[in-house]
């Protein structure tokens, strides 16, 4: 079962609390659990952390925020693995509620860290980019120096698991979603599902940002090219990266009381949830044209 969050033991400069009292909203108490095959969720309430176990190894995607890291280790154990098996960590975006454990996971498990080249630009010095749509509200984080660039479509293998890296510009610039098969069963009754764990798509911005100014168009084009991408990706199960982006929340409840049929799979999610971004973006730039 879960362990309490934000327990440390020594004062160590990689796990150091976040912004605390902000981060506990996402770090609600949810033991691990098994989604499809051999893809699991190691995360949070309110902060999906996934874990793909391979034939040489574990992946593991996003790596929450520094206090929260001895928890996600210990969700790993509650599963039968150990940190030291985590080979890959692959990273959505360069935000402190996503990236700020990235460093000691990296370094307590020997890992790899995947992004982007945009994404490893940002990690590289712990985030502050000042033409994020939410600079002002972000905070640093450690830097993360165990960094490979993934290039958009490249197909990244561990043992028997190809996960294809797709970049989804425009919460961040450097935002990447990651997509595998995944298969449970066997012969005749094998079921094989596309996963997505997708970088968030929310327009979120400070109140002064402006998707529409000179100087914004490109991300915004990028942004909204991103939901083009999603809308048409194969996608049986979509993992937001906070559960409450998606269906997660209400998905996982399902899951606990009865595994068959499985409420995570919808080959419509990845299309709603374009959708609904979409519809947010469009609703900001019409603001915006309507105060010109």
């Amino acid at each position: 079962m879960s362990v309490p969050a934000l327990t440390q033991s020594h004062d160590d400069p990689l796990t150091r609390p976040i912004a605390p009292q902000s981060a506990q909203r996402w770090l609600g108490p949810q033991a691990p659990v098994r989604i499809h095959g051999q893809t699991y969720l190691v995360g949070f309430a309110g902060l999906n952390v996934a874990l793909i176990r391979t034939s040489a190894g574990l992946i593991l995607m996003d790596g929450a925020v520094p206090q929260a890291v001895s928890d996600v280790k210990a969700h790993i154990r509650a599963l039968g693995f150990s940190i030291r098996d985590v080979k890959l960590i692959l990273s959505t975006e360069p935000h402190f509620d996503h990236a700020g454990g990235l460093a000691a996971l990296a370094r307590d498990s020997g890992a790899t860290v995947i992004a982007s080249a945009e994404g490893v630009a940002e990690l590289r010095p712990g985030g502050g980019n000042p033409a994020d749509p939410q600079a002002a509200w972000l905070e640093r984080f450690p830097p993360v120096t165990r960094l490979r660039v993934a290039r958009d479509g490249e197909a990244i293998q561990l043992g028997d698991t190809v996960v294809t890296a797709h970049a989804t510009p425009g919460h961040t610039v450097g935002s990447m979603s990651w997509s595998w098969r995944s298969c449970e069963g066997k012969g005749k009754r094998q079921d094989c599902k596309t996963i997505v764990f997708a970088a968030s798509l929310n327009p979120a911005a400070v109140d002064s940002y402006r998707f529409s100014a000179p100087a914004n168009r490109s991300l915004t084009s990028a942004f909204q090219a991103s939901f083009a991408k999603v809308r048409m990706m194969p996608c049986d199960i979509l993992l937001t990266t906070h559960p409450d982006q998606g269906d997660g929340r209400a998905q996982l409840t399902r899951l606990k009381k009865q595994r068959h049929p499985n409420p995570f799979i919808d080959t419509s999610a990845c299309r709603r949830y374009a959708d609904r971004n979409a519809a947010r973006l469009d609703a900001k730039l019409a603001a915006e044209a309507a105060q010109r």
